[in-house]
């Protein structure tokens, strides 16, 4: 009896893993993702087509009715009524929100996001080439300075390939004898000319191309300067002689170590601060592919934020009704492979409603709860949990975090992913709560306006946090003060002379 209650569940789940593996995979996809599965699902089903300006409820009534009926969709992805955890707030926003969907009917369809508006006749909707601008590598750049320089072909060849060892930084990190084999050129270079390849690729482009460590790069743009710049001599002696003391701010100690007062090694400090440490970062080139199309849209309605769908980036897709009715009336052999075709159709249709409605009911929650943040920016950002969300939506928080993970919303507070408004609670000397990225932006805005020449240190940071009412250990500041990239006080003391 228990083996064959183990084989009921077995068939059963078997049963439903198709459709719910696929309301799974789509919801947790990116647009860009999406967009693409989609598009592949259209070119491989025979009853799929690209929709071409049918509305999504014109859409779906080309699949037959009873197909919704005997398919429900997972409880998790169901369409729930959204509760209202305050009843006069959700009422309005509701209100709010269906309004501002009426009224943005017209002109979302017309706004096409990162995309150009116009594209010639024989090229698709989304096309990249529109929209991704042409990017010169640092090896490029080099090249072609190199053209300008009579070069043998062997010089050219050894320069060719310390430009090809570069990093994306602009450094020299391969040792010069490993960066040929044994027989690739005969006879194998020595080397003195692998030194003299070297000090020309030194000489192309930037200052500071080329080099081996930090040092050699900040020692060639400091030979690069005027000889008249002033410190410039002696920065050339700290860098080559005490950049650890440097890195320390030990003010003191070069100016003992290097027999000079400490105003000038102020000033020869400064100067060695305004130099490139990556000379080579400004020819990073960007993959096109990892620009964001935001899922929804905040904007201001009345005195609410409230979001709406970015209906422009959503892939379209429609059962094709001539071939649906030939399959039903057709009576050959491959009619199962057929029926499973369109079953799948089907399956697809269902998911891309589902898809959407999720994903916005989410974004609607999300920013129902966070209206302070689109006002004031981080530091009103609330503290908010996916099970709060899961649990008002009436939602897994599996499905919640799915919803949720790579995707974005565009606000004019900028683009921000789902899943950044989500943050621990912090707590307060009030007994109420605030958010880790509200403690941040808190953290980020007294260091942005601290005296230079005396910086606040963690435990001041901290104490200066109580004061405002947040509990925090100097711990946790320290690591908030290294998430948003601030270094430590004494590497952030400015000298007074530096300061004028």
């Amino acid at each position: 009896m228990a083996q064959l209650i183990h084989e009921m569940r077995a068939k059963q789940q078997t049963t439903l893993t198709p459709r719910l593996q696929q309301s799974v995979k789509l919801l947790q996809m990116s647009t860009l993702d999406f967009s693409q599965e989609v598009a592949e699902a259209i070119a491989n089903n025979p009853f799929l087509d690209e929709e071409d300006g049918l509305s999504a409820e014109e859409t779906m009534t080309d699949a037959p009715a009873h197909a919704a009926a005997q398919e429900p969709p997972p409880a998790d992805l169901e369409s729930n009524p959204l509760p209202a955890s305050n009843a006069e707030d959700s009422a309005e926003y509701d209100q709010v929100v269906q309004a501002d969907y009426d009224a943005s009917a017209e002109t979302s369809s017309g706004y096409s996001g990162d995309y150009p508006t116009s594209r010639p006749a024989d090229q698709p909707e989304t096309d990249v080439g529109q929209w991704a601008r042409s990017e010169t590598s640092l090896q490029d750049a080099l090249r072609s300075d190199l053209r300008s320089y009579p070069l043998s072909e062997r010089d050219l060849c050894l320069t060719e390939v310390i430009i090809e060892a570069l990093d994306s930084d602009g450094y020299l990190r391969i040792p010069l004898d490993d960066l040929i084999k044994k027989g690739q050129l005969e006879p194998m270079p020595a080397a003195s000319e692998w030194e003299t390849a070297l000090q020309l690729v030194q000489h192309l482009g930037t200052p500071g191309i080329g080099a081996r460590n930090l040092q050699e790069c900040l020692s060639l743009q400091l030979a690069a300067l005027p000889e008249e710049t002033e410190g410039r001599q002696l920065a050339l002696r700290i860098v080559e002689n005490a950049l650890e003391r440097l890195g320390r701010c030990d003010y003191a100690g070069l100016a003992r170590c290097l027999k000079v007062s400490e105003s000038a090694i102020h000033r020869a400090c400064l100067l060695i601060r305004n130099l490139e440490p990556r000379p080579g970062a400004r020819f990073s080139s960007v993959d096109p592919s990892c620009y964001v199309i935001p899922d929804v849209y905040v904007r201001k309605a009345g005195h609410l934020w409230v979001a709406t769908s970015n209906d422009s980036a959503i892939p379209r897709a429609r059962i094709n009704t001539v071939y649906a009715q030939l399959f039903r009336q057709s009576r050959y052999d491959e009619r199962p492979l057929m029926a499973q075709a369109l079953q799948e159709a089907r399956w697809l249709m269902r998911s891309l409603e589902q898809r959407s409605h999720t994903i916005t009911r989410v974004a609607q929650a999300i920013v129902a709860r966070q209206q302070t943040f689109f006002d004031y920016g981080d530091v009103a950002l609330r503290p908010m949990m996916l099970s709060e969300i899961a649990e008002e939506l009436g939602m897994h928080e599996s499905t919640v975090s799915r919803a949720t993970s790579n995707k974005y919303l565009a606000s004019p507070q900028g683009i921000f992913e789902f899943k950044y408004f989500f943050s621990r609670e912090l707590s307060t000397h009030s007994g109420g709560t605030c958010s880790a990225v509200a403690v941040r932006a808190l953290i980020q805005e007294m260091i942005e306006t601290e005296n230079p020449a005396a910086p606040l240190s963690d435990v001041m940071l901290a104490q200066r946090l109580a004061q405002e009412g947040v509990q925090v250990a100097r711990r946790t500041v320290s690591k908030y003060r290294a998430q948003i990239r601030f270094p430590p006080a004494e590497q952030r003391r400015r000298p007074t002379a530096a300061l004028q």
